[in-house]
């Protein structure tokens, strides 16, 4: 049987990176619960009708990328490849969206079949922020201050640029797709193949082509701008000037539409130009109309998803992670003798000192092959628990960061000496 590996592009997250993970956690669950958002915790498998509601029959997501699979009852199923739709489906099943605003997070895995690269994978994490039931430009204003200062909290605000546009109305968004197609269908045979599909199936997304003689055709093609209303475009323009206000970078993309049907109005991308390619590491947008797509109430809505991984490759490039893997503050060495006693012992330590990190050795060896792990460990010091010792009801303290000489206290005063050792902890 040859050797099984991980499908392709869904990856291990390992001891060693977890800690980075876990400091951008940290860092968001603070950010969020600072501005009085709640966390939400949804499946990862939904009915595959959901995305071909929310997201968009003609998106590549939904065209392209979903796992989608038929289980023992027939039920088509998809694994989630974006979150909003899912949280919209939370909201309208449980009733959460009556005459109340709505603010919650979520973060998990996300599955795409897409060509794996660096920065872009099948299984991606994704941190998602959403509210419903507010339809003032100030909601708008409010996700992209919290989100401006997790960049500060990470050290990225020097890093990121804020890409805005205007998407209107979707009644302003018909109009000027009606005029889009008008003006490309006489030279769609100068477009390239993804722009020729999409001018059948989601004409707006041409704007987001990639492709330089597509983006030329573009320069002369109608201005979205010019079929929005003027209220939405008078509150855009009071978002511009309060994000200016805060000293966030800001440019206007008229040719930023997002990927997904369900935008409307304001959408925006953090961007980096560390990353190569894969620049975008936050993305989001207003969408008005989702929840009423999907069979509940009218309710205002907007949001955005973090790609997870992308920010970990760009705090890693620019070697913002100061920390390494959890080190143990005391390695405890014991011999076969010994081995529940001192476990006893160990147990009452943690119990006393529930900040600091006791690890043990739960296969005794030789005390010179328990140093070296002990050693590698990265503790402070080692607290030797051997049979001697609890005959004597002694322990020895062995100091491994200083040149100190080990010492032997009595058990009874072990745990006032490491408090000593460890105040802060």
């Amino acid at each position: 049987m040859s050797k099984i590996q991980a499908v392709r592009g869904m990856n291990d997250i390992l001891p060693d990176d977890v800690y980075k993970w876990q400091y951008f956690e940290n860092a968001v669950k603070s950010t969020l619960k600072g501005y009085g958002y709640q966390e939400i915790r949804l499946p990862i498998v939904e009915k595959r009708e959901l995305f071909h509601r929310g997201v968009g029959a003609g998106t590549d997501i939904v065209e392209k990328e979903t796992y989608d699979f038929t289980d023992r009852n027939g039920e088509a199923l998809t694994l989630r490849p974006e979150g909003t739709a899912s949280c919209v489906r939370a909201m309208i099943e449980h009733g959460l969206l009556r005459n109340q605003i709505q603010k919650v997070w979520y973060t998990g895995p996300m599955f795409r079949y897409e060509r794996p690269q660096k920065g872009r994978y099948r299984q991606f994490y994704q941190l998602g922020v959403e509210v419903y039931g507010c339809d003032h430009i100030a909601q708008d204003a409010e996700l992209l201050s919290l989100t401006w200062q997790l960049w500060q909290a990470l050290g990225l605000q020097t890093h990121v640029v804020l890409e805005l546009n205007n998407l209107g109305t979707l009644e302003n968004r018909r109009s000027y797709v009606k005029a889009l197609v008008d003006y490309l269908t006489p030279i769609q045979d100068q477009l390239d193949e993804d722009s020729k599909r999409r001018l059948t199936k989601n004409p707006l997304r041409i704007l987001d082509s990639k492709n330089e003689q597509t983006q030329k055709l573009l320069d002369s093609a109608p201005n979205l701008h010019d079929f929005i209303d003027a209220e939405i475009q008078q509150s855009f323009t009071s978002l511009i000037s309060y994000l200016k206000t805060l000293n966030i970078p800001v440019k206007i993309n008229p040719r930023l539409v997002r990927g997904i049907d369900y935008y409307s109005h304001s959408v925006f991308e953090w961007v980096t130009d560390r990353l190569g390619a894969q620049g975008t590491i936050c993305a989001g947008g207003r969408y008005n109309s989702l929840v009423s797509d999907l069979n509940g109430p009218e309710t205002p809505a907007v949001g955005f998803a973090m790609g997870i991984e992308r920010i970990i490759l760009l705090m890693e490039t620019l070697t913002l992670f100061r920390q390494g893997r959890h080190t143990p503050d005391i390695y405890v060495i014991f011999d076969e003798t010994s081995v529940f006693t001192a476990m006893t012992m160990v147990e009452a330590l943690r119990k006393a000192h529930p900040k600091l990190i006791i690890e043990q050795n739960t296969s005794p060896g030789s005390f010179k092959s328990q140093f070296k792990k002990a050693d590698k460990s990265g503790a402070q010091l080692a607290l030797i628990l051997a049979e001697d010792e609890l005959k004597n009801n002694t322990c020895v303290i062995k100091f491994l960061r200083e040149e100190k000489e080990q010492m032997t206290l009595a058990q009874a005063e072990l745990s006032a000496y490491i408090h000593q050792l460890f105040p802060a902890q």
